[in-house]
């Protein structure tokens, strides 16, 4: 008796890759086909026990890790899609959370295939093919960074917190990060509190010529006047070698310099040139998205969030301003097609990150893909804060690799003679001559500036793309009769902080990391510690 055996199923089994996002998971399955299934994991699926310290600082100080209710279900769904599996690729986020998210799948799954770790920087089919050709094992030394800073986390934050609420109120917490940012921006308000303000004038002088241009006052004599950052915080000038002029005396000087003859006495003319800035970080797209975009830390990266996952730009937590061999091909090349070979470098610009802890193990923020899409392309598949973001991100990185500006500023000094004497205020009794100062620049050479310029926390800062323009003139050459106005100031205190600037004191101190800069942000908001007036963190 023969029995008939079925033939052996020719059916693949399936590989079971697991991202962080569903956004992400659905971009990814686009590229990799039917041979794969990807599922989310929805962040971590396990943390550290919420109540206590969950350490047991007595066996080395061992962690207690739990399953959140929220994410019982995940871990069943992923369990279940694993059954089916003849291959597990982790392919968390490509940083030490995403390592440590990695590991904890790991040990909650239990896996009885392969399990492979596979990275990538950008979401292309480039970029997540050579990821699978080239994943490793889980990184054993990112996971114990990780975890040792969640662990101290909770062995200072914890016992400090319980300290606010016996103290405060409940249900307050006191982060790492976080007590130091509230820190920064309540002793910004104390200077605010303790300043002293000071008034003080000059005088401004309007000349009639082509083009017309303007001189400010700057010396009495041999004095200089005072500006604002000849003032301390207490309304005191911090010099004795500068006078100080006040309304009456500005006024008495606009009556003796009637009629009063100017003449030009130097002409100082120096080349100009500007480098353009390195290509995005996570710190520096949240300051320049505050900036230029008028976007909270938040919502720069959750749009810059929306962008990767589906495969516009590179990943956005980094703290690297170094851009791949691929990125700078795109870059010059498309330079090369807009703007023509003279706005390209002999070679390519490489940048040096300055944080002496940054990680490097990224690129910089950058368009995604071997060739780039100008935001003009994109315009019907962007809408709204991504794609201004998006713009803002490819032309930093088109113009990181552009050529530098050039041209020229001019300085000229100007004496006039008072005409009559002048009363009316001690300080400018007996000034026998007047000096003036007006400065230009000419932009011969646009280079990066084509593209962008960086924006300013200060509105009054000029950008470097703005021209002041000069008539050609020479030394000892008389200049026509110019309008005079006094004009007055008050010194202000100094600004209170804005996210950006917030982001930016927090990482020339070297607190925090790249993914922790928008929570900051957010939590000390959403706590109370800090409220918006406008743009401004005030206690």
């Amino acid at each position: 008796l023969t029995v008939a055996h079925p033939p052996p199923s020719t059916v693949a089994v399936p590989s079971l890759v697991i991202v962080e996002s569903p956004a992400k998971a659905q971009t990814i399955s686009r590229f990799l086909g039917d041979d794969f299934i990807v599922e989310a994991s929805v962040g971590s699926i396990r943390d550290l026990e919420p109540r206590g310290l969950a350490v047991d600082v007595d066996d080395e100080f061992k962690p207690t890790y739990v399953v959140p209710e929220k994410s019982k279900s995940v871990v069943r769904r992923l369990k279940a899609a694993l059954k089916d599996a003849d291959t597990l690729y982790l392919a968390t986020d490509e940083d030490r959370e995403g390592e440590a998210i990695a590991w904890h799948l790991t040990e909650v799954l239990k896996p009885r295939v392969p399990t492979r770790r596979m990275v990538f920087h950008e979401i292309t089919r480039q970029a997540i093919e050579n990821a699978i050709d080239e994943s490793r094992d889980v990184d054993g030394g990112l996971v114990d960074a990780q975890e040792a800073r969640r662990i101290i986390d909770r062995l200072f934050g914890y016992p400090v917190s319980e300290v606010l609420w016996r103290k405060i109120s409940t249900g307050l917490s006191a982060g790492r990060v976080q007590s130091p940012a509230v820190r920064l921006v309540v002793e910004r308000e104390r200077e605010r509190m303790a300043f002293v303000a000071a008034d003080y004038w000059d005088l401004l002088a309007a000349f009639p010529a082509d083009p017309a241009f303007q001189a400010t006052l700057i010396g009495l004599d041999d004095a200089r006047v005072a500006t604002g950052k000849d003032f301390d915080s207490q309304g005191r000038p911090k010099r004795d070698d500068v006078v100080v002029v006040d309304e009456a005396g500005a006024r008495a000087l606009v009556t003796a310099l009637d009629g009063a003859t100017f003449t030009v006495s130097s002409v100082d003319e120096k080349p100009y040139r500007s480098s353009p800035k390195p290509p995005f970080i996570t710190s520096t797209l949240q300051q320049e998205g505050g900036r230029k975009l008028g976007l909270s830390s938040a919502q720069v990266m959750r749009s810059a969030q929306s962008l990767y996952e589906r495969g516009y730009i590179t990943y956005m937590r980094t703290d690297s301003v170094t851009l791949s061999q691929e990125a700078l091909t795109a870059a010059r090349t498309q330079v090369r097609e807009m703007y023509g070979e003279r706005f390209l470098p002999d070679k390519p610009r490489t940048y040096r990150s300055k944080s002496k802890n940054a990680q490097e193990a990224h690129e910089a923020i950058r368009p995604a893909g071997e060739r780039w899409r100008s935001p003009d392309q994109l315009a019907t598949e962007l809408r709204g804060p991504d794609l201004r973001l998006y713009d803002l991100i490819w032309k930093r990185t088109l113009a990181s690799q552009m050529a530098d500006a050039s041209g020229k500023t001019v300085t000229v000094r100007i004496e006039a003679p008072v005409a009559s004497a002048v009363g009316g205020d001690v300080a400018v009794a007996g000034t026998t001559t007047t000096r003036w100062s007006a400065s230009g620049r000419t932009i011969t050479f646009p280079g990066y500036l084509r593209v962008y310029v960086e924006g300013s926390d200060d509105p009054d800062a000029d950008l470097d793309d703005r021209e002041r323009l000069l008539p050609d003139l020479a030394e000892g050459q008389q200049l026509p009769e110019p309008a005079i106005d006094p004009v007055g100031h008050t010194t202000q205190p100094p600004a209170r902080y804005t996210e950006a600037s917030l982001v930016k004191r927090l990482e020339e101190l070297g607190i925090g990391r790249p993914s922790t800069y928008a929570s900051i942000m957010q939590t000390i908001q959403d706590r109370g510690y800090v409220w918006k007036k406008g743009q401004a963190l005030v206690p």
